[in-house]
């Protein structure tokens, strides 16, 4: 669906961009992640078409945006993270007028109708925006976005702004738009992006540091496996076990009570067969060994650095 080729964005003698490629494909939902400043929005407005790279090429659904840049547009829905309403018009008269100018010509009314009940704006058709709140003024931002059944779908920030209870349905929403139309979502909240989105594209001063899913960008950190392992026998044991097994690369037990032993377990591959046969062979009672999911917050703080972007 996306295919972006050393795009690289200057603002003066700054690069915003910087020799960035991705491909992305048809129906994924993937999150653009990375901290303030780290050049997401400027990703977003150039495959929105809003922007043009200092150099590079795009093409959406197999068509270059350099060359034919109205037939890719009218193939994209883009929610800014500041939406673009009229306030004093109805949700539905919003949507109507939308469709209109993205060139919605066989059953407009049906279009508007299918987007108010994909985003749940049924029961505020009628109101105008400017009654809304917060949180159902994202929605008719995402409604604008889909109003014309686009297949790729582009949110910046779609969270922003909400209270918690918004979120969970932002994030519903979201969901439930993934196989109708692919959709790249970017955000600086790391919960976000695990919640939402299959495959993750970690952003930092401009350029893309990282691409896979949770699981993969734990590997690129040098996290293989780490497991928790609960034994039933004497810390000693454990201890001894553990230092004679290759490929542990560091392990923490804990203090034994009631005669078991718990320990956490670093391994350089995911060797737990090997692991779970070694502590049964040293005589300790195997009663756990559960592998450790490592937060998302952990692997983009190493992938990052966790230093705060110092761009505007």
């Amino acid at each position: 669906m996306i295919v972006a080729e050393h795009l690289t964005k200057y603002y003066g003698e700054r690069a915003a961009v910087l020799d960035v490629s991705f491909t992305i494909g048809q129906g994924e939902v993937v999150g653009l992640l990375g901290l303030n400043g780290a050049g997401k929005t400027t990703i977003l407005r150039i495959l929105s078409g809003l922007l043009v790279p200092t150099s590079g090429r795009v093409s959406i659904a197999g068509i270059d945006l350099g060359e034919r840049p109205e037939d890719v547009r009218a193939k994209i829905g883009f929610l800014p993270e500041q939406p673009p309403l009229y306030p004093e018009m109805t949700v539905k008269g919003f949507l109507t007028f939308v469709a209109h100018i993205k060139g919605v010509k066989v059953d407009l009314a049906g279009a508007v109708k299918t987007a108010l009940e994909v985003t749940d704006l049924v029961g505020v058709a009628d109101d105008q925006i400017r009654t809304l709140s917060h949180g159902y003024m994202r929605r008719v931002g995402i409604a604008q976005a889909v109003v014309h059944k686009p297949p790729l779908v582009l949110l910046d920030e779609p969270t922003s702004g909400l209270d918690p209870v918004q979120v969970v349905h932002m994030r519903k929403l979201i969901r439930s738009l993934a196989g109708k139309h692919t959709i790249l979502v970017s955000s600086h909240i790391l919960g976000e992006i695990h919640q939402m989105c299959d495959r993750i594209l970690v952003v930092k001063g401009g350029q893309i540091v990282a691409v896979g899913s949770e699981e993969d960008l734990a590997g690129k950190v040098g996290k293989a496996a780490t497991v928790e392992v609960e034994v039933r026998g004497g810390e000693g044991r454990l201890r001894s076990a553990l230092g004679a097994l290759k490929g542990v690369v560091r392990y923490d037990v804990h203090a034994e009570q009631g005669g078991i032993t718990t320990a956490t377990v670093e391994l350089e591959a995911d060797t737990r067969e090997e692991l779970a046969a070694a502590l049964i062979a040293a005589g300790l009672g195997l009663r756990k060994l559960e592998r450790v999911r490592l937060e998302l917050e952990s692997i983009f703080l190493e992938l990052t650095g966790g230093a705060k972007e110092v761009r505007p």
